[in-house]
């Protein structure tokens, strides 16, 4: 097998964006193209410690830069963008989380009124070691520490939306953008409907690991050395994206209320199963309902995500986007054995 074009894209600070539209491209690759590139975490590096509170060091609106955009050439209105994550790893040995007084699950927002005290904003450090595979949580108050499996993933990823709309980095919907999904992983291939010539993708909000729902409003957040291989379906762009991984389909839905998010996910992976397998909808239907798995992604974004899985085990000889996962797992690999 041929190696695929490798490009390598570190952003300046200057470079880094904080929407999905509105913006040129960084580069343009062809589809196929190998991307090695550097996200800075959700506070831009400015948390460095616990005394750093992201309200004191940060510069709102100035939160959840993403890398990008990037171009593919070729890529149309309704086509479907594919990004193949081959490798994603902490470029910092420490990751932060923080509470914030009016964001995350279990506190009062802007659209939650509560007339209880708002919460206190805290950050915690995490140590992290990726050749021991760990990420330490440290308790603020008290002696406690236990070392958390390392799961690196991105939570924001996406394309620009249709219509010439801008959307903040930290909103996720139809174009991806702060979707928080821990499925967002090395190994996993996501599709996004083209909306805009070149798709203009850009991804960011590193994550050291995530539990499901993000409740408190961060993850691990961290600085990432990611490389991803980016390649174009033609037509067949998906409603809302999509991820594959080696188990499992998955889709997304982001809205609010919570249960609206659950009903575009299972709807979509309804459709998508039905497709697949030649089935009637209701068909599909059922099976999704017994075999299925509806895991939150984020209950604290300015949209909840939620996705729908389904085991590949189903799906016998069919194979969505014809194999295209398979094949980037194949090209990924490759990548790895020579570079």
């Amino acid at each position: 097998m041929s190696l695929p074009e490798t490009v390598r894209l570190t952003p300046q600070p200057q470079d880094l964006a904080y929407t999905f539209g509105g913006r040129a491209p960084l580069v343009t690759v062809r589809p196929g193209t190998v991307v090695e590139l550097t996200t800075e975490d959700c506070f831009g590096g400015a948390v460095r410690g616990v005394t750093d509170l992201p309200s004191q060091v940060c510069v709102f609106p100035y939160l959840n830069p993403v890398t990008g955009p990037i171009a593919v050439l070729g890529a149309e209105p309704g086509d479907t963008l594919a990004v193949h994550f081959v490798e994603i790893t902490p470029a910092r040995d420490h990751g932060v989380s923080s509470t914030f007084p009016h964001f995350g699950a279990l506190t009062a927002t802007h659209t939650t009124a509560m007339l209880h005290p708002p919460l206190e904003e805290r950050v915690w450090l995490y140590e992290l070691d990726t050749a021991a595979g760990t990420c330490r949580f440290r308790a603020r108050h008290g002696d406690f520490t236990v070392d958390l499996p390392l799961d690196p993933m991105h939570g924001t990823v996406g394309v620009a939306p249709a219509g010439g709309e801008v959307l903040a980095s930290i909103t996720p919907g139809a174009h991806g953008g702060n979707l928080d999904t821990p499925e967002m992983r090395a190994g996993t291939t996501a599709y996004f409907r083209v909306n805009v010539e070149g798709g203009l993708l850009a991804l960011g909000d590193g994550h050291a690991r995530q539990g499901e729902g993000e409740v408190c409003g961060t993850a691990v957040e961290a600085a990432m050395r990611t490389t991803v291989i980016v390649d174009l379906v033609k037509g067949r762009g998906p409603a809302w994206p999509r991820l594959e991984s080696d188990g499992h389909l998955i889709t997304t839905g982001s809205a609010r209320p919570l249960e609206d998010a659950f009903r575009i996910s299972q709807h979509d992976l309804v459709g998508w199963t039905a497709e697949l397998l030649d089935l009637d909808l209701l068909d599909a239907y059922q099976l999704v309902s017994q075999a299925g798995l509806a895991p939150a992604a984020n209950v604290c974004d300015t949209n909840y995500t939620m996705v729908a899985k389904l085991p590949k085990t189903l799906l016998g000889r069919a194979r969505a986007y014809s194999g295209l996962h398979d094949h980037l797992r194949e090209r990924a690999a490759a990548y790895l054995r020579h570079r």
